[in-house]
């Protein structure tokens, strides 16, 4: 690793690929996904505003999703390709509090949501005849505030935190964004009271909502297994089961991150699993909550065939 030593107030991020062939490989591939990431999740945005089929709780909540994957994604790699491509890794600290503010707020709020999200399909498959009542306009309007809010004041106390404590001489961050903990390493003083807020605001966004979104996903696959239609039976398994794997995929590597002690973990372990959370699964959510479903593909075309129609 090289040896970096700083006198002004920025920081450097190593980034996640080395300047090799290998490196440019994968700055590719990460480019692709990126991509990928903000068409899927801007299409949807699009088409369950332009759809009026598509109004209805769940696809609403699935438009907020969309949104913030859109901004979370967004967060880091623009800055992560910038500096790939152009050779400058420094980030001056108010970059990094922004950086930081932004990443935290938005992985808050969509840790939250995913609650949201599960809530809506144990609802719609265990208790379809109060589906109306406890999924109205004002509860997911009440559920999108309220993982905003959180998510932001979650994100405030850690980027205040962080911005406010001694650095040493040595800036270089072993990372490829302004990650709180991996910045920690880098402070002039004791830091295990922050190190237990870390676990506990880990526990509150990301333990107890997953462990909330496995037991309601038990209860519906409960429900599954007791249907007697054999076609409704299979879709709703193979929906929940997906909707599973990707809330997984998110909140498995995040919460390891945040509560594994940090001798237990080294630098590029963090990053190889910073990847999962904050670049594949913007990408794969509008693949598994969306492009699977028939809805919003039938949405699609009408969306298309009205579009052709105004064009002619």
């Amino acid at each position: 690793m090289e040896n970096y030593t700083q006198t002004s107030t920025d920081f450097i991020l190593l980034g996640l690929f080395p300047p090799t062939r290998s490196g440019l490989f994968f700055f590719i591939v990460i480019v692709l996904i990126f991509l990928m990431a903000l068409f899927g999740n801007l299409s949807m945005i699009l088409l369950i505003f332009l759809d009026t089929h598509l109004h209805t709780p769940m696809y609403f909540l699935l438009s907020q999703l969309s949104l913030i994957d859109l901004n979370y994604i967004s967060t880091i790699v623009p800055k992560m390709v910038s500096n790939f491509v152009f050779g400058n890794r420094s980030i001056s600290l108010i970059g990094c509090g922004v950086q930081s503010f932004f990443f935290l707020t938005l992985g808050g709020a969509e840790a939250l949501l995913l609650i949201s999200m599960a809530y809506d399909r144990y609802v719609a498959i265990c208790f379809p005849l109060h589906y109306p009542i406890r999924m109205s306009k004002r509860v997911c309007v009440l559920m999108i505030t309220g993982s905003w809010i959180m998510g932001s004041v979650n994100s405030c106390a850690h980027t205040v935190y962080a911005l406010h404590i001694p650095y040493c001489r040595s800036r270089t961050i072993n990372h490829f964004f302004c990650d709180v903990p991996a910045m920690l390493t880098l402070a002039c003083m004791d830091t295990w009271v922050y190190e237990y807020t870390v676990f506990v605001s880990t526990t509150l966004f990301l333990v107890f909502p997953f462990i909330c979104i496995a037991s309601s996903y038990g209860q519906v696959l409960h429900v599954i297994c007791r249907m007697q239609s054999t076609e409704g039976r299979k879709k709703a398994y193979s929906t929940c089961s997906s909707h599973l794997t990707v809330v997984t995929l998110y909140y498995v590597p995040f919460a390891y991150t945040y509560l594994c002690p940090r001798s237990f973990r080294s630098p590029t372990e963090d990053k190889v699993l910073a990847v999962f959370y904050t670049i594949l699964t913007p990408m794969l959510n509008p693949i598994i909550y969306s492009l699977r479903n028939k809805e919003v593909m039938g949405a699609l075309r009408r969306v298309i065939q009205r579009i052709c129609f105004v064009k002619i």
